[in-house]
């Protein structure tokens, strides 16, 4: 069984219906998932788990919300070179830059990403739900 960290911000708590959504699908897929605010995860974490997915909505000028969790990742990306990651969060505005960067960021340090990120604008509709499920099943293959 496949261990899944889920990790995430939410300000308004779109991406955390997200995160939720991931944690569903890993589930589902027979993962041992845990399900966690970015406040409650370092990158001395990163190894006990086979897969990680990352969640983050936008912020300002379109970056990672940078009190919690812009250091917290900054801190793991040492640790992404082979590691399975998945990417999601949620915008207000703009077209979604801040995944674009965010992305690129992970495949400069050698991130194994499992699938294209998933992203939407606000509340997760049904459809953005279920591309985080699918997410999730494929962090715990």
């Amino acid at each position: 069984m496949s261990k899944v960290a889920v990790v995430f911000w939410s300000g308004t708590g779109n991406t955390e219906t997200m995160a939720s959504a991931v944690a569903e699908g890993a589930k589902g897929a027979g993962a041992e998932v845990s399900l966690l605010n970015c406040s409650d995860f370092s990158a001395d974490m990163m190894d006990n788990y086979d897969a990680i997915g990352f969640g983050c909505s936008a912020m300002g000028s379109e970056v990672l919300e940078e009190s919690e969790f812009e250091p917290m990742f900054s801190a793991c990306i040492s640790k992404l070179n082979g590691k399975k990651i998945g990417l999601f969060g949620s915008y207000g505005w703009g077209d979604g830059e801040w995944m674009r960067n965010w992305e690129a960021d992970c495949i400069s340090a050698g991130a194994a990403l499992v699938s294209n990120y998933v992203i939407c604008q606000e509340t997760p509709d049904s459809d953005a739900e279920n591309q985080c499920k699918e997410l999730g099943a494929k962090l715990a293959e």
